[in-house]
């Protein structure tokens, strides 16, 4: 199965649709992407859509609701993570014990 990430215009995942191999030629991704979006707008699915790969093979992570697609690295960052050192990352967690 290949799974597309839906995107608003401010490029946060809104859906992740799942198209069948045999729907896009059984190709491998980049080949299948160009593909499987025709498929998606072929049968009423509007908008912008990337490839996501549910094992991590490409885009760095499996795209969820609320992530955001960044086009400069090409990859599915998750809510909250922040930019550094040019890596998206998962910020530290808070140190509640230490809380004044």
């Amino acid at each position: 199965m290949a799974h597309f990430a839906k995107l608003d215009s401010d490029n946060r995942v809104i859906d992740v649709i799942v198209v069948n191999n045999s729907d896009i030629g059984d190709l491998e991704f980049p080949d299948s992407e160009p593909l499987g979006i025709e498929f998606l707008h072929s049968n009423g699915f509007d908008g912008e859509f990337k490839q996501t790969s549910y094992n991590h093979n490409f885009r760095k992570r499996y795209a969820a609701i609320d992530y955001t697609y960044d086009p400069d690295r090409d990859e599915f960052v998750p809510y909250g993570w922040v930019l550094v050192d040019g890596e998206w990352t998962n910020p530290q967690p808070l140190d509640l014990e230490n809380q004044v």
